[in-house]
């Protein structure tokens, strides 16, 4: 019970030689070390001994903040710099453990992903690896006067799961996690991936880049994918403004039901880029077309799914989970029943994508 009060002096007093007149900017010539008692944390120890949070991790290369274990020994040694003259940071090496993304590790080090991909000559920041050694490069870090970073967290998705129920289950937005794991598409995850959830707000999103009808936040593998098929996203545009349909949210639609493939035919039956059932597109057709649809045909395709969502944005007063609920469930069941709870991942989905494609 005596040994920590003891290295608390000790570091205490450490630090006290380090600020007192005469000595300047100096670093502490011992290596104090505080041994972990049950029940503590590293926020505690680090107010205990007067060491930042982000210290304390380089100095004993903590992978995760929130997992530290008694008996187990911290370095608290500190350098102490000037204002007017701060040394430059040293470069670290990092070893990925399972499940870690380059976004979450940037995080961890106050880096940014691109100095990470630069540093390290990562070729696609998606692809790393367990046991790979990560350079992390030197730089001024933000000042740690009030740390509230958190660990990020690694979930297996189990069958059945949606990625807004995990969202849900951690209090994270799903934007957060597709960002974290740079997932092309949030509702095609399946059982026993590894998912990052990160920890904290999520970031402000960007404006989106009108020019290409692609926000900067995209993920970099669904940012290839759009532009590959981008023709097709031409369709789509050409399609809502015909029928007035906010552009951003048929865009989103058609991604979330065939990623814009026209080839793409469900188990159910539907067909083509906007996932229509031959029943839907013959009443489309004969009801509000006037004309028979081929659901074949990307552009016959395209038009009778856009002309659905503007029937719906009609009858539900723009409501646009009812419109998707209803593109999902059927209008008989929306009108009858509301929102299924089996809908409410689709349509989350779908509104993360609209802001990605926003107007």
């Amino acid at each position: 019970m005596h040994r920590p009060r003891i290295l608390f002096l000790i570091g205490g007093l450490a630090a006290a030689l380090a600020l007192s007149p005469g000595l300047g900017a100096s670093t502490l010539a011992a290596d104090p070390v505080v041994v972990v008692r049950p029940g503590d944390t590293l926020t505690g120890i680090s107010k205990r001994v007067g060491v930042p949070i982000r210290r304390l991790v380089e100095l004993n290369h903590i992978a995760n903040p929130n997992s530290i274990y008694a008996g187990q020994r911290l370095r608290t040694a500190a350098t102490v710099s000037a204002p007017k003259a701060p040394a430059a940071a040293a470069a670290r090496v990092h070893v990925v453990t399972r499940g870690a993304s380059l976004w979450a590790i940037a995080k961890q080090y106050g880096v940014s992903v691109s100095a990470m991909v630069a540093a390290n000559r990562i070729a696609n920041p998606s692809r790393i690896f367990a046991g790979q050694r990560l350079t992390v490069p030197g730089g001024s870090a933000p000042a740690p006067s009030a740390p509230t970073a958190t660990a990020t967290r690694v979930h297996v998705v189990t069958r059945g799961s949606s990625l807004w129920a995990i969202a849900k289950h951690y209090g994270v937005s799903v934007s957060a996690i597709v960002a974290a794991n740079g997932l092309a598409n949030p509702s095609r995850i399946f059982a026993g991936q590894r998912l990052t959830i990160p920890g904290g707000p999520a970031p402000a999103q960007a404006a989106p880049a009108k020019a290409s009808g692609a926000s900067p936040a995209m993920p970099a593998s669904m940012a290839r994918l759009v532009a590959k098929r981008d023709w097709v996203r031409r369709v789509i545009v050409h399609a809502a403004d015909s029928w007035d349909v906010p552009r951003a949210f048929a865009l989103a639609v058609a991604w979330q039901e065939s990623g814009w493939q026209q080839g793409v035919t469900s188990h159910a039956g539907a067909v083509g880029v906007m996932q229509l059932m031959p029943a839907t597109a013959d009443w489309v057709g004969h009801s509000m077309l006037g004309r028979r649809v081929d659901s074949n045909s990307t552009r016959s395709n395209v038009h009778a799914g856009v002309r659905l969502l503007k029937h719906y944005l009609q009858r539900y007063d723009g409501n646009r989970d009812l419109v998707l609920a209803a593109y999902y469930q059927g209008q008989a069941a929306v009108d009858r029943h509301g929102i299924y709870a089996v809908s409410r991942p689709y349509i989350a989905s779908i509104r993360h994508l609209e802001r990605l494609f926003g107007d």
